[in-house]
C-alpha cells in the first residue's frame, strides 16, 4: 500500500474513532467524497428538487454582462481565483463571456485534488485555448498567500456553491476573517449562499424522490466498511435530514432504527448505538440577507452587490476588502 493511502487511511480512522466516541456523534461530511461519491453528488445536481446548481447557473447565464463589470470596476484586469474549482462548469459561462468581451484577467483555480485540476487544465486547453490559467494546488490559504507573493492587479476571489453553507456560522466567519487576511484593499469575493426559503423546498433538495441524497449519505458508511473494515449494516439506518427557519440550519443525519453494535477493524473498537440514536453528517446553511451584510461586514469586506436568480432561491454577494 502506498504511503500515501496509508496515511489517508490513519487519519479517516482517527476522524470516524473520534466522531463516533463524540455525543451526539457525528463524521465528516468530506468523506462523502470518494469516486462513487464524486459520482452521486453529480447525479445531486442535476435532480429536479436540487435548485441550487441550476440557481447559481442562472444567475451566471443572465447576469454575465453585470458581473463581468463590477469585477473589473475602475481597474479594468483582474485574477479571477477559484476555490474549489472542482470541473468548473458553471464557472465557464463567465469565462467564455469574459474572453468574448476581450476581458483582461488570469485565472486561477484553487483544489486540493491535483486530479481535478489536470482534469480542468486539460478542458480549458481543448475548449479556451486562449484563456491565462494559473493553477494552484493545495490548501486555500497556503495557496492565496502564494499568490499575494505576486499581487500585481487586483483579485477577485470565487467561492461557489454554497460551499461556504457547509461550515457553522462561527466557522464560516472565521473562515472569512481568513480570507479576508490574504486579499489586498480593492480586492474582491463573489461568494454562493442559498436564501432561507420555504421549508419544504429546502429539505426535498436533501431528500430527493429518487432516493440519491439517501444514497450519497449512505456511501459514506460503505467507505468505513470497504476502507477501514468496518460491518454497517446499511439497512439499519435511516437518512434524515432536518431544516431549522429561524437558524437556517440544514442537518442530515444517519439515523439507527434499532440498537446495535458496529465494529471497525481498522479501529480495533466496537460502538454502540441506541435505537434511533444519530450521527451528524453534513450541515448546509441557508441564509437571510441580513446574515450575508453582517458576514461581509464583520470579516473585513463592504458589501457592493448582490446578484440573485429569478426566483430569490440563492445569491451571489459581491464584496470588496476594505
Amino acid at each position: 500500500m502506498p504511503e500515501t493511502t496509508t496515511e489517508a487511511i490513519r487519519v479517516f480512522a482517527a476522524d470516524v474513532k473520534e466522531g463516533l466516541n463524540t455525543f451526539p456523534k457525528r463524521l465528516p461530511s468530506k468523506y462523502f467524497y470518494d469516486e462513487k461519491g464524486d459520482e452521486l453528488f453529480q447525479k445531486i445536481m442535476g435532480l429536479e428538487e436540487y435548485y441550487l446548481t441550476r440557481s447559481e447557473y442562472q444567475i451566471f447565464q443572465n447576469q454575465k454582462e453585470d458581473i463581468l463589470n463590477a469585477f473589473m470596476g475602475d481597474s479594468g484586469g483582474f485574477k479571477l481565483i477559484e476555490l474549489g474549482a472542482g470541473d468548473g462548469t458553471k464557472t465557464k459561462v463567465l469565462l467564455k463571456y469574459f474572453l468574448s468581451q476581450k476581458a483582461n484577467f488570469i485565472y486561477s483555480p484553487i483544489d486540493i485534488s491535483g486530479n481535478v485540476l489536470e482534469q480542468l487544465g486539460n478542458d480549458l486547453r481543448q475548449n479556451l485555448p486562449e484563456i491565462k490559467v494559473e493553477a494552484q494546488q493545495g490548501d486555500y490559504f497556503k495557496a492565496l498567500a502564494a499568490l499575494n507573493k505576486n499581487h500585481t492587479c487586483k483579485e477577485v476571489v470565487l467561492f461557489l456553491g454554497s460551499n461556504i453553507g457547509n461550515f457553522d456560522n462561527l466557522e464560516a466567519l472565521g473562515f472569512l476573517n481568513q480570507l479576508s487576511s490574504n486579499l489586498s484593499k480593492g480586492d474582491m469575493l463573489f461568494v454562493g449562499f442559498d436564501l432561507m426559503k420555504d421549508p419544504d423546498k429546502i429539505l426535498a433538495a436533501y431528500n430527493d424522490s429518487e432516493g440519491v441524497t439517501r444514497e450519497f449519505n449512505m456511501n459514506l458508511l460503505k467507505r468505513i466498511n470497504n476502507e477501514l473494515g468496518g460491518n454497517f449494516n446499511i439497512d439499519k439506518f435511516r437518512h434524515v435530514p432536518t431544516y431549522d427557519p429561524i437558524t437556517g440550519e440544514t442537518k442530515s443525519h444517519l439515523v439507527s432504527t434499532e440498537e446495535q453494535d458496529v465494529f471497525i477493524d481498522e479501529i480495533g473498537e466496537t460502538f454502540h448505538f441506541n435505537a434511533w440514536e444519530a450521527i451528524h453528517t453534513e450541515v448546509s446553511q441557508k441564509y437571510s440577507y441580513r446574515m450575508i451584510r453582517e458576514f461581509a461586514e464583520k470579516s473585513g469586506f463592504e458589501l457592493v452587490q448582490n446578484f440573485t436568480d429569478t426566483e430569490e432561491n440563492y445569491v451571489n454577494s459581491l464584496w470588496q476588502k476594505l
